[in-house]
């Protein structure tokens, strides 16, 4: 068997290596590197993916929130609400626009924002709040629109793990105002490099974000005001053309994974394996499990070469780029305690039956002696 890896990108571009190619090639010929017909062709199908009126494709998914932010006049001092376990790029983007991060926890089956934490923490400095669908799951939007709508604030999705996702049949991105996805090269949806798309229905916010990627401007020396340069770049909508039309069938795969994880894994009483809420479709970004022997678990899988990663070791409220926060540990005690219990197990499309299996097979080992010593 050959080495098992986290996310396998070699085994998906054999699997479209022809046509990426062709894509790449027609782009190289053409000429037209930046904002080419591609980024119109790859925004156009990721609004029909996911059911929106308007994309627009940027640099990355950290400038989508960013930009996002900026666009519905989010700034100095509005308080804009989240959720501690995320990636910093969340956050990140709220500090780039100098508004306040504001945090709360997540509820412990789905490791989501617990959205009956949320209404607390709104007051009269509250502008917006970013769910972050995680895993490959969605927050529940049905909650998070109602206290927006009470309280007349933004919502921003932060779908930047759930391409594809749908909630009682709506697709993530689809409920906020202005939603965001990542199209790193690990996602669900990636680019060959960094990458990143922005939906929403309304046209005044599509206007305004196909400036603002661009210094201001819809008319080149013409700039309405200060913008950014985060503009989607050709060859990475060139790719995205071709892999945005097996995206559905990728995210059945991982649900195939997920459903062999379920079934050899659930004999195992010392780890508690994904709740996926009966609403929800999950696209299995993640297949995150939880244990108490997290390390001891990850370092004998090592041994097999077998990779794991965390996702996230170490909450927002305790990095060291956040102690101006002023959070300390035992403030966010759901986020703390999965945070050392959690471990995200090889997931993607071309994951072989017989990887799996080895895998799991792995972790019953390593359970059963333990139960033997």
């Amino acid at each position: 068997m050959e080495d098992i890896k986290f996310v396998d990108l070699g085994r998906q571009y054999q699997e479209i290596k022809e046509e990426v190619n062709v894509e790449i090639s027609k782009v190289l010929e053409k000429g037209d590197f930046i904002l080419g017909n591609s980024v119109k062709l790859f925004e156009d199908e990721f609004a029909k993916f996911c059911g929106t009126k308007y994309a627009v494709g940027v640099d990355n998914g950290t400038t989508a929130l960013e930009l996002a932010l900026k666009v519905l006049n989010i700034g100095k001092d509005d308080e804009v609400i989240t959720v501690s376990n995320t990636f910093i790029a969340t956050t990140l983007a709220i500090s780039a626009v100098e508004g306040k991060v504001v945090l709360t926890d997540i509820d412990e089956d789905t490791m989501l924002m617990d959205t009956s934490l949320i209404e607390p923490l709104i007051n009269e400095k509250t502008k917006a709040i970013i769910p972050v669908h995680l895993y490959g799951q969605m927050v529940d939007m049905d909650k998070v629109m109602e206290l927006a709508n009470k309280y007349k604030l933004y919502v921003i999705e932060d779908c930047s793990q759930s391409h594809g996702t749908t909630q009682n049949g709506q697709k993530c991105g689809t409920f906020g105002h202005i939603n965001c996805f990542s199209l790193y090269p690990g996602k669900n949806l990636g680019a060959y490099g960094d990458a990143g798309v922005i939906v929403t229905n309304e046209e005044q916010y599509y206007n305004s974000l196909i400036k603002i990627r661009n210094y201001g401007s819809s008319v080149k020396y013409y700039h309405d005001f200060l913008g950014k340069n985060a503009r989607l770049d050709t060859i990475q909508a060139a790719v995205l053309n071709v892999k945005i039309k097996y995206l559905n069938d990728w995210n059945k795969k991982r649900n195939h994974v997920a459903n062999k994880y379920f079934e050899l894994l659930k004999n195992i009483p010392e780890i508690k394996l994904p709740k996926i809420k009966e609403n929800n479709y999950s696209v299995f970004h993640l297949f995150v499990i939880k244990t108490n022997f997290r390390d001891e678990l990850m370092d004998y899988l090592n041994k097999f070469k077998i990779p794991t990663v965390i996702h996230y070791p170490i909450p927002i409220h305790l990095q060291k780029a956040y102690t101006n926060l002023g959070f300390k540990k035992g403030d966010f005690p759901i986020t703390e305690k999965i945070a050392d219990q959690i471990i995200s197990l090889p997931i993607h499309p071309n994951l072989y039956d017989e990887e799996i299996e080895f895998i799991a097979n792995k972790i019953n080992d390593f359970f059963q002696e333990k139960l033997n010593k």
